[in-house]
């Protein structure tokens, strides 16, 4: 079990402390839901830990097999519904990759991506397209 405690700091900001190592980070409500908008809102967080779930469960791959992921890059696209209730629509995924990936590998980062916790924890009406860019 990891505790996360978060506290409500007026003005749709919150500060949460993450329990094991004591970091913090704040979350702001986005400028289109009247938030400021000067930090990562929570469905951002949602975002980011999709794409860093996915970057390190693919890290793990490459480590087992020697391959050199250095440099390999995620970009999430987070887009939310335009109609009530508010909520996340879809999250579009680019993986840049470094050169000198095989096949075989590039089959398996593709699985390995879609099996990360975040990606199987996430509600079944949230989109989630992934592209991979290969520059060989």
């Amino acid at each position: 079990m990891v505790r996360i405690e978060a506290t409500y700091q007026g003005d749709l900001r919150c500060k949460a402390v993450h329990g094991p190592s004591g970091r913090t980070l704040t979350t702001d409500a986005p400028v289109d839901n009247h938030g400021k908008g000067e930090s990562f809102s929570p469905t951002d967080l949602v975002a980011t830990a999709l794409g860093t779930c996915m970057a390190t469960i693919m890290g793990l791959y490459a480590d087992r097999e020697g391959i050199d992921l250095d440099g390999m890059t995620v970009q999430i696209d987070k887009e939310m519904c335009t109609a009530p209730p508010r909520r996340i629509a879809r999250l579009t995924v680019v993986f840049r990759m470094p050169a000198g990936i095989e096949a075989k590998a590039r089959t398996a980062f593709d699985s390995c991506a879609a099996l990360c916790p975040v990606k199987l924890s996430l509600h079944p009406d949230i989109e989630v397209p992934m592209r991979f860019e290969y520059p060989d």
